[in-house]
């Protein structure tokens, strides 16, 4: 509950791999201070926008666009912000962005430069209204929230029209902190007794019964509150009684509470009060309705090391609890925990409620942390442990069946020293399907509830997560044949990595040489003779070493019956190409079909069954290996993206495990208690020690029991450095002899993004780019993808050309990228960005930038960011193309001059991926680019069915482009420049462009394969051996590259070179050092079927290498 109140001065008139990322990263670090009330005349706004990533259905040219007209809320007369708008069915963000830009923005909670605010939107569509409160900053919707106005016969005093006028917001109540009270205070009011009615909705419809109070003097500060749970609406004198439902205190340890306490004048003591089933209540003189416990205020403040563990926490007072009771707080801890002060005069000043990671951390992380959670067995019989130190009792449900009704039920016994709560079964349990009841004081229901939840430790479940299942991962009848005796392929360093990533639907639901009933399952992977195996294996005799596979684990919101999976009925392939109606018959049945993404995790250690033939029990179990077992036996590792960073939901969200075990532990909590959203979803805290543990266990469980390869971390950086490093170690133990892999040989990357609430290391040391650095941890490259692709990722306008996508040397036209001068200054610096990608992007390398000035990597600038980050060249996994944003076809499309050739398209799109491929780094390439795969300009389409997402292995299909418009959720505002590319026939490449660019890209691969020059492995190595001869000359041409390694003493070659013409027409390039040496086209490239690059020259009287347009010549000096 915060107050919205108006003063007798008068009412002030003012003011979501995604979309949640990009904003994040703009709006994330603002720290504007709310208005007081009576200040609110002064503080008005120009404008307030609904800055969102649904902007474009509003008819804006981009998402999160607080400069849009389209965007702008219409202040009322009110005094309040309002805008109504029609949005399809969808999940979105938003937040309120004042005066057109993200100066001033305030996200959920009314917080400034806070987390996004999720709106869902229902199928079929909606019409929802916005409304923003100037004086609270709490922006809010229709849709989410029942808006409640005080109706009576004093709102003409507020500055309405007339009394009970139920279209007004000047008695509006409000509710930021969502803790189901809304209040609004006002002093405009006259003395005297007055009717009232709560109103809900806008306009207001009056409920329940009129009410009168009584003013006792004019402008007596008089308060009305109105409680969501009990939908009663009460009235008091004076200010809003502070509510105990945000939790703004941080008990640390079982003798130290943090709080904001700068504020408090001298004399005020201060108290602890807890209930353990809830009931408490603040007011008057202190907080009532539990146990009273005296705190101490420590003038010393936090001690140091709790400030280093905390340093977000670090200005906060220190506040001691009593040694008596601090030997009680593991029984404290376990209800509703809160803090108050209270005045000299003995009334309260302030209260809230407590956040209680920290001191259960200190009660329990170093025992539990060497606890075995899950489901575990000895002798054939399972022991079943859950860590739930808050709860007052638990109990399991187990069921014979994944539907049988009748449970037998059986209470766990806690280890006090631990936390963990176990049972002992017996052999007959095997296979059986459990549940636990965990009675926990939840923080989001405000009162103890009894959760029936199932295991976040579980390794298989029935069909749609309803239920755990006691398995062992090493009982023969979870293994497929052969399991025993396979062994991964022998490992490459990371530096010498290519990985294909790839979408375990995306990769066999159009293939049509899979049987039926395996298309989209893990069993497409068990068909060596499919066209998309006999695809993959065709790249890894190129040099492909990794498939990295979206997330497999289970993930929530895809129906995993195919008996419930609705597919659209539409003859799709009858409609125009750049017609909506296709994107239309995939929305209407989007919430019930097959296809995610699966960035939604339900629980982190079992196999999604949707990608099972047969979801209950083990059957997914054993399918997942039978795929992991014929990738291996294909001689290709196995990476997979895993998600730790959030939860598909928390609190008693139906979709929430880790929040219903242990409230407020699991999640990561901002200043007020409020689960994070800064990755889309509710955010994960490994911060906290058995978080940080179910990562590492659940980790390793894959690594040892499934025989993954590696590891792609989704949003590393929003979690610690030091998990990332737990992880390592642990994988670290693992042996081919003991355990069938070699951890120590385990791939370990992830996206280092340094953005939202712990950005800049707020709270802890992220495992962020800068930060891995050292670490043998890979991060993914933003510099050369954006170098070479040109633009960013979240431009409004797609047309922002790069290196390899024309810029300056075949410009398109389009407004976005500046006047010829702007164009070359550009290309010269994304040149600069190129090169760093392609030695490494490592920090100290230097070399002559474009402007003549030698710089390291680190000296090069990024958006305000060092371009070079890395201690070693394996730490950076360049890309040029991934399942998030545009695929690299579709993002030429659009960048592309419209004269450019089907043929000059491929071409340019195999230099693009060569730039990844052939640079001192692992590269990883989305599977199908190098068949132009297209996703008909869907820049996001992470539930946009198979229509829009599958590969086309057979190049008589096409590439996927020109398959309609994209669906409107995220892609209707660049319908406009999509719609005439969509049309273009001469776009829709033929088999001959999609086999020369496979050609192409395998002949990159066997060249990256053929020399260790271009996987030299160390800084050292690069630094001393790899060049760029012409770089920031007056002899460098604008759009070529000149790369030269040396390789004396390590290879047969004396030397590669390679040049990189991005341009529509052929150059040379001299590098006077080669004159008199002899250098001829790479074999690969001379024997291949590439006529083009087969004409490539070097005249050795003058060093000068001359190269076609689109091309990519590699040399080699014998």
């Amino acid at each position: 509950m915060t107050s919205r109140s108006t003063s007798a001065r008068g009412r002030g008139r003012l003011t979501r791999r995604s979309a949640a990322l990009a904003l994040s990263l703009v709006a994330g670090t603002a720290a504007i201070p709310a208005i007081a009330a009576d200040d609110a005349e002064a503080s008005q706004p120009t404008t307030v926008a609904v800055a969102s990533d649904f902007d474009h259905q509003l008819g804006c040219a981009g998402d999160w666009a607080p400069d849009c007209d389209q965007a702008q809320m219409r202040l009322r007369p009110d005094g309040t912000w309002a805008l109504t708008a029609r949005l399809a069915a969808g999940t979105y963000n938003y937040k309120a962005a004042l005066d057109r830009s993200w100066a001033v923005n305030y996200g959920l909670n009314a917080t400034p430069g806070g987390a996004n605010i999720p709106l869902t939107v229902p199928a079929g569509g909606a019409e929802v209204t916005f409304v923003y409160d100037p004086v609270t900053h709490w922006i809010t919707d229709t849709l989410s929230t029942t808006l409640v106005t005080a109706l009576g016969t004093f709102q003409s005093e507020l500055g309405c029209a007339t009394d009970g006028a139920a279209d007004c917001l000047a008695s509006w109540l409000t509710d930021p902190d969502g803790d189901g009270i809304a209040t609004f205070t006002t002093t405009k009011l006259p003395a005297g007794t007055h009717t009232v009615q709560p109103g809900l909705g806008l306009p207001a419809q009056p409920t329940g019964d009129k009410t009168t109070f009584t003013v006792a003097a004019d402008g007596a500060e008089t308060t009305f509150a109105y409680s969501t749970a009990s939908k009663t609406l009460s009235f008091y004198p004076g200010k809003p009684k502070p509510s105990l439902a945000p939790r703004s205190g941080h008990w640390l340890a079982p003798d130290l509470i943090a709080w904001d306490v700068e504020d408090s004048p001298a004399g005020t003591t201060y108290q602890l009060a807890t209930a353990p089933d809830g009931g408490l209540a603040a007011g008057g003189t202190g907080i009532t309705g539990g146990t009273s416990i005296p705190l101490r205020y420590d003038p010393e403040g936090l001690p140091k090391s709790v400030k280093a563990t905390y340093p977000h926490l670090a200005k906060l007072g220190a506040l001691r609890v009593p040694a008596a009771w601090a030997a009680k707080a593991r029984e404290l801890v376990k209800g509703q925990s809160a803090v108050a002060a209270i005045g000299p005069d003995g009334q309260l000043i302030n209260a809230t409620g407590l956040q209680t990671a920290g001191v259960l951390d200190a009660l329990y992380a170093a025992e539990a942390g060497k606890a075995t959670l899950g489901p575990v067995f000895r002798d054939k019989r399972p022991t079943l442990s859950l860590w739930a130190p808050t709860a007052q009792s638990v109990g399991i449900e187990l069921y014979d069946s994944p539907s049988s009704a009748k449970a037998r039920v059986l209470p766990l016994t806690l280890d006090r020293s631990t936390g963990v709560w176990s049972v002992h079964g017996e052999k007959d349990w095997k296979g059986l399907y459990y549940h636990y009841q965990v009675e926990v004081w939840s923080p989001a229901a405000q009162k103890t509830v009894t959760n029936i939840v199932t295991d976040p430790y579980s390794l298989s479940l029935s069909a749609n997560s309803q239920r755990s299942q006691i398995v062992d991962l090493e009982d023969r009848a979870t293994a497929p044949k052969g399991w025993d005796e396979t062994r991964p392929p022998k490992a490459l360093p990371l530096e010498k990595q290519q990985i294909q990533e790839v979408h375990i639907r995306d990769f066999s639901s159009a293939d049509t040489s899979v049987p039926a009933d395996k298309r989209g399952t893990y069993l497409a992977f068990a068909e060596p003779g499919s066209r998309g195996m006999k695809h993959l294996k065709d790249l890894k005799a190129a040099g492909v070493a990794t498939v990295q596979l979206l997330p497999a684990f289970d993930f929530a919101g895809t129906p995993e019956l195919r008996a419930d999976q609705a597919a659209p009925s539409c003859d799709m392939d009858a409609m125009a190409p750049d017609s909506p109606e296709q994107q239309a018959c995939v929305a209407s049945t989007q919430a019930r079909d097959a296809y995610n993404w699966g960035y939604n995790p339900f629980h982190f250690t079992a196999p999604e069954g949707a990608y099972a033939t047969a979801p209950d029990g083990t059957d997914r179990i054993v399918e997942f290996r039978r795929m992991v077992k014929a990738l291996h036996d294909a001689g290709l590792s196995v990476v997979m993206d895993v998600v730790y960073n959030h939860t598909a939901a928390a609190g008693q969200d139906p979709a929430s495990v880790l929040d219903k075990i242990v409230p407020g532990y699991y999640q990561r909590l901002d200043d007020t208690g409020t689960v994070t959203r800064d990755s889309c979803c509710a955010d994960t805290a490994p911060e906290n020690a058995m978080m940080n543990k179910l990562v590492v266990d659940s980790v390793t469980t894959w690594a040892k029991h499934y025989r993954i390869d590696g590891f792609r971390f989704d949003l590393m950086g929003l979690d610690p450095k030091q998990t990332m490093l737990d992880v390592k170690s642990s994988l670290a133990k693992l042996t081919p002899g003991r355990d069938g892999i070699d951890g120590k040989a385990s791939l370990l990357y992830g996206e280092g993004w340094n953005y939202g609430i712990v950005a800049g290391d707020a709270r802890f040391v992220q495992a962020t780019q800068k930060n891995m650095a050292g670490t043998g941890i890979g991060t993914f490259n933003d510099r050369l993808r954006d170098g070479a692709r040109g633009g960013g990722i979240s431009d409004a306008d797609p047309r922002g050309q790069g290196f390899a996508s024309g810029l300056f040397t075949a410009p398109n036209g389009a407004e976005v990228n500046g006047t010829p001068e702007q164009q070359k200054t550009r290309l010269l610096h994304d040149m600069d960005l190129v090169k760093t990608g392609l030695a490494g992007n490592l920090a100290d390398y230097a070399f002559t930038t474009s402007d003549g000035t030698r710089r390291t990597g680190a000296q090069i600038d990024y958006n305000g960011q060092p371009a070079g980050y890395t201690a070693s060249p394996g730490e950076a996994v360049n890309y040029v193309e991934a399942h998030d944003n545009l695929a690299l076809f579709d993002a030429l499309a659009y960048k592309l001059a419209p004269s450019t050739t089907p043929a000059a398209r491929a071409r340019l799109q195999a230099l693009a991926l060569a730039t990844s491929t052939l640079s001192q780094s692992p590269s990883m390439a989305q599977g199908g680019t190098d068949l132009l795969r297209s996703k008909s300009l869907d820049h996001n389409s992470y539930d946009s069915g198979d229509w829009f997402n599958a590969i086309q292995w057979d190049c008589r299909a096409g590439n996927g482009f020109g398959r309609g418009l994209p669906l409107a959720e995220s892609n209707s505002g660049q319908w406009p420049l999509a719609r005439p590319l969509l049309a273009d026939p001469t776009l829709r490449p033929g088999c001959t462009e999609i086999s020369d660019t496979t050609a192409q890209f395998q002949q990159y691969l066997r060249i990256k394969q053929s020399t260790p020059l271009f996987s030299l492995g160390t800084a050292e190595a690069v630094s001393k051996r790899l060049t760029f001869p012409l770089s920031g000359t007056k002899t460098e041409k604008l759009g070529v590259i000149a790369q030269h390694i040396d390789g004396r003493g390590l290879d047969t070659y004396r030397s590669v070179t390679v040049v990189y013409n991005a341009t529509p027409t052929a150059q040379t390039q001299t590098v006077e050092n080669l004159a008199g040496t002899r250098q001829v086209l790479h074999p690969v490239q001379s024997g291949g079927s590439d006529a083009v690059v087969k004409t490539a020259s070097f005249d050795r009287a003058t060093g000068t290498f001359t190269v076609p347009a689109h091309t990519v010549a590699v040399f080699i000096e014998k």
